[in-house]
């Protein structure tokens, strides 16, 4: 069986995790993801990435609030294999008016989008975050 879309099955599987509050969440590895993970690190939306390569796996520390709620309220894949989403840096969306992220692969790597806009470098809006 092969995976059309492992972008989106990673944001599902973090969905998935944190609607059982899981601690943790494995995830099979690639560069993008692990790319991906790292931004989500960076901005505190998750605690830590754990790489096995030779595993072919990644595991990702899930956060929660002192109540008990998770960090990420939600995430959503915006470019997809069936409709690739691109944009030029002056037209990167806003997420939530600022308060989530939207991660960017350009073509001098994957970034969120703030950062990309400072850099004034477009690319494909791979997913929001907030």
């Amino acid at each position: 069986m092969s995976m059309t879309d492992p972008i989106a099955d990673m944001l599902t599987r973090i969905r998935n995790a944190q609607k059982a509050r899981h601690e943790e969440v494995e995830i099979p590895l690639s560069k993008i993801k692990a790319e991906m993970a790292r931004v989500m690190k960076e901005f505190g939306y998750i605690s830590s990435v754990a790489a096995d390569p030779a595993a072919h796996t990644m595991t990702l520390g899930l956060r929660y609030t002192k109540e008990g709620e998770p960090v990420i309220r939600g995430l959503r894949r915006y470019s997809r294999p069936g409709l690739r989403r691109y944009t030029a840096a002056a037209d990167i969306p806003m997420v939530l008016g600022g308060l989530g992220h939207s991660i960017i692969s350009t073509s001098k790597g994957v970034m969120a989008g703030r950062q990309a806009r400072k850099l004034n470098v477009g690319g494909e809006i791979l997913c929001t975050i907030w």
